[in-house]
């Protein structure tokens, strides 16, 4: 998905890993649990400048992105783990199928381009 990095933790076995994304220009990064909690954030001095309101949109948008594809990472450990697809359902985990198509739809809906393509030097 174009507008956002997103990449597990190197979690070891039996541990869930957290799952970091960051905007399309990397200048908002976030790490997150499955469960959207942040665990770390990482803002360029140059986004402090936004509205506070896009900003907070911008950190939740990544929270919920992150945290959709942790409860992937999850859903994967436990179908390698032989857990049928009845309790995977149960549980509320996303498939791959979901995922995809929630960040389709962010995509098309939040005004993802950067504001400007100057830079500060």
């Amino acid at each position: 998905m174009s507008d956002t990095g997103v990449a597990s933790s190197g979690a070891a076995e039996g541990e869930w890993p957290s799952v970091t994304a960051a905007n399309t220009t990397g200048s908002i990064r976030i790490r997150v649990t499955e469960q959207g909690i942040p665990l770390a954030v990482k803002v360029d001095s140059a986004e402090l400048r936004r509205d506070p309101e896009q900003l907070a949109a911008e950190l939740l948008r990544l929270c919920q992105r992150a945290a959709n594809r942790a409860g992937l990472a999850r859903r994967r450990q436990l179908e390698a783990a032989g857990v049928n697809a009845e309790t995977l359902a149960a549980a509320g985990l996303p498939t791959e199928a979901e995922v995809a198509r929630q960040e389709i739809v962010e995509e098309q809906y939040y005004d993802t381009e950067p504001q400007s393509w100057l830079r500060t030097v």
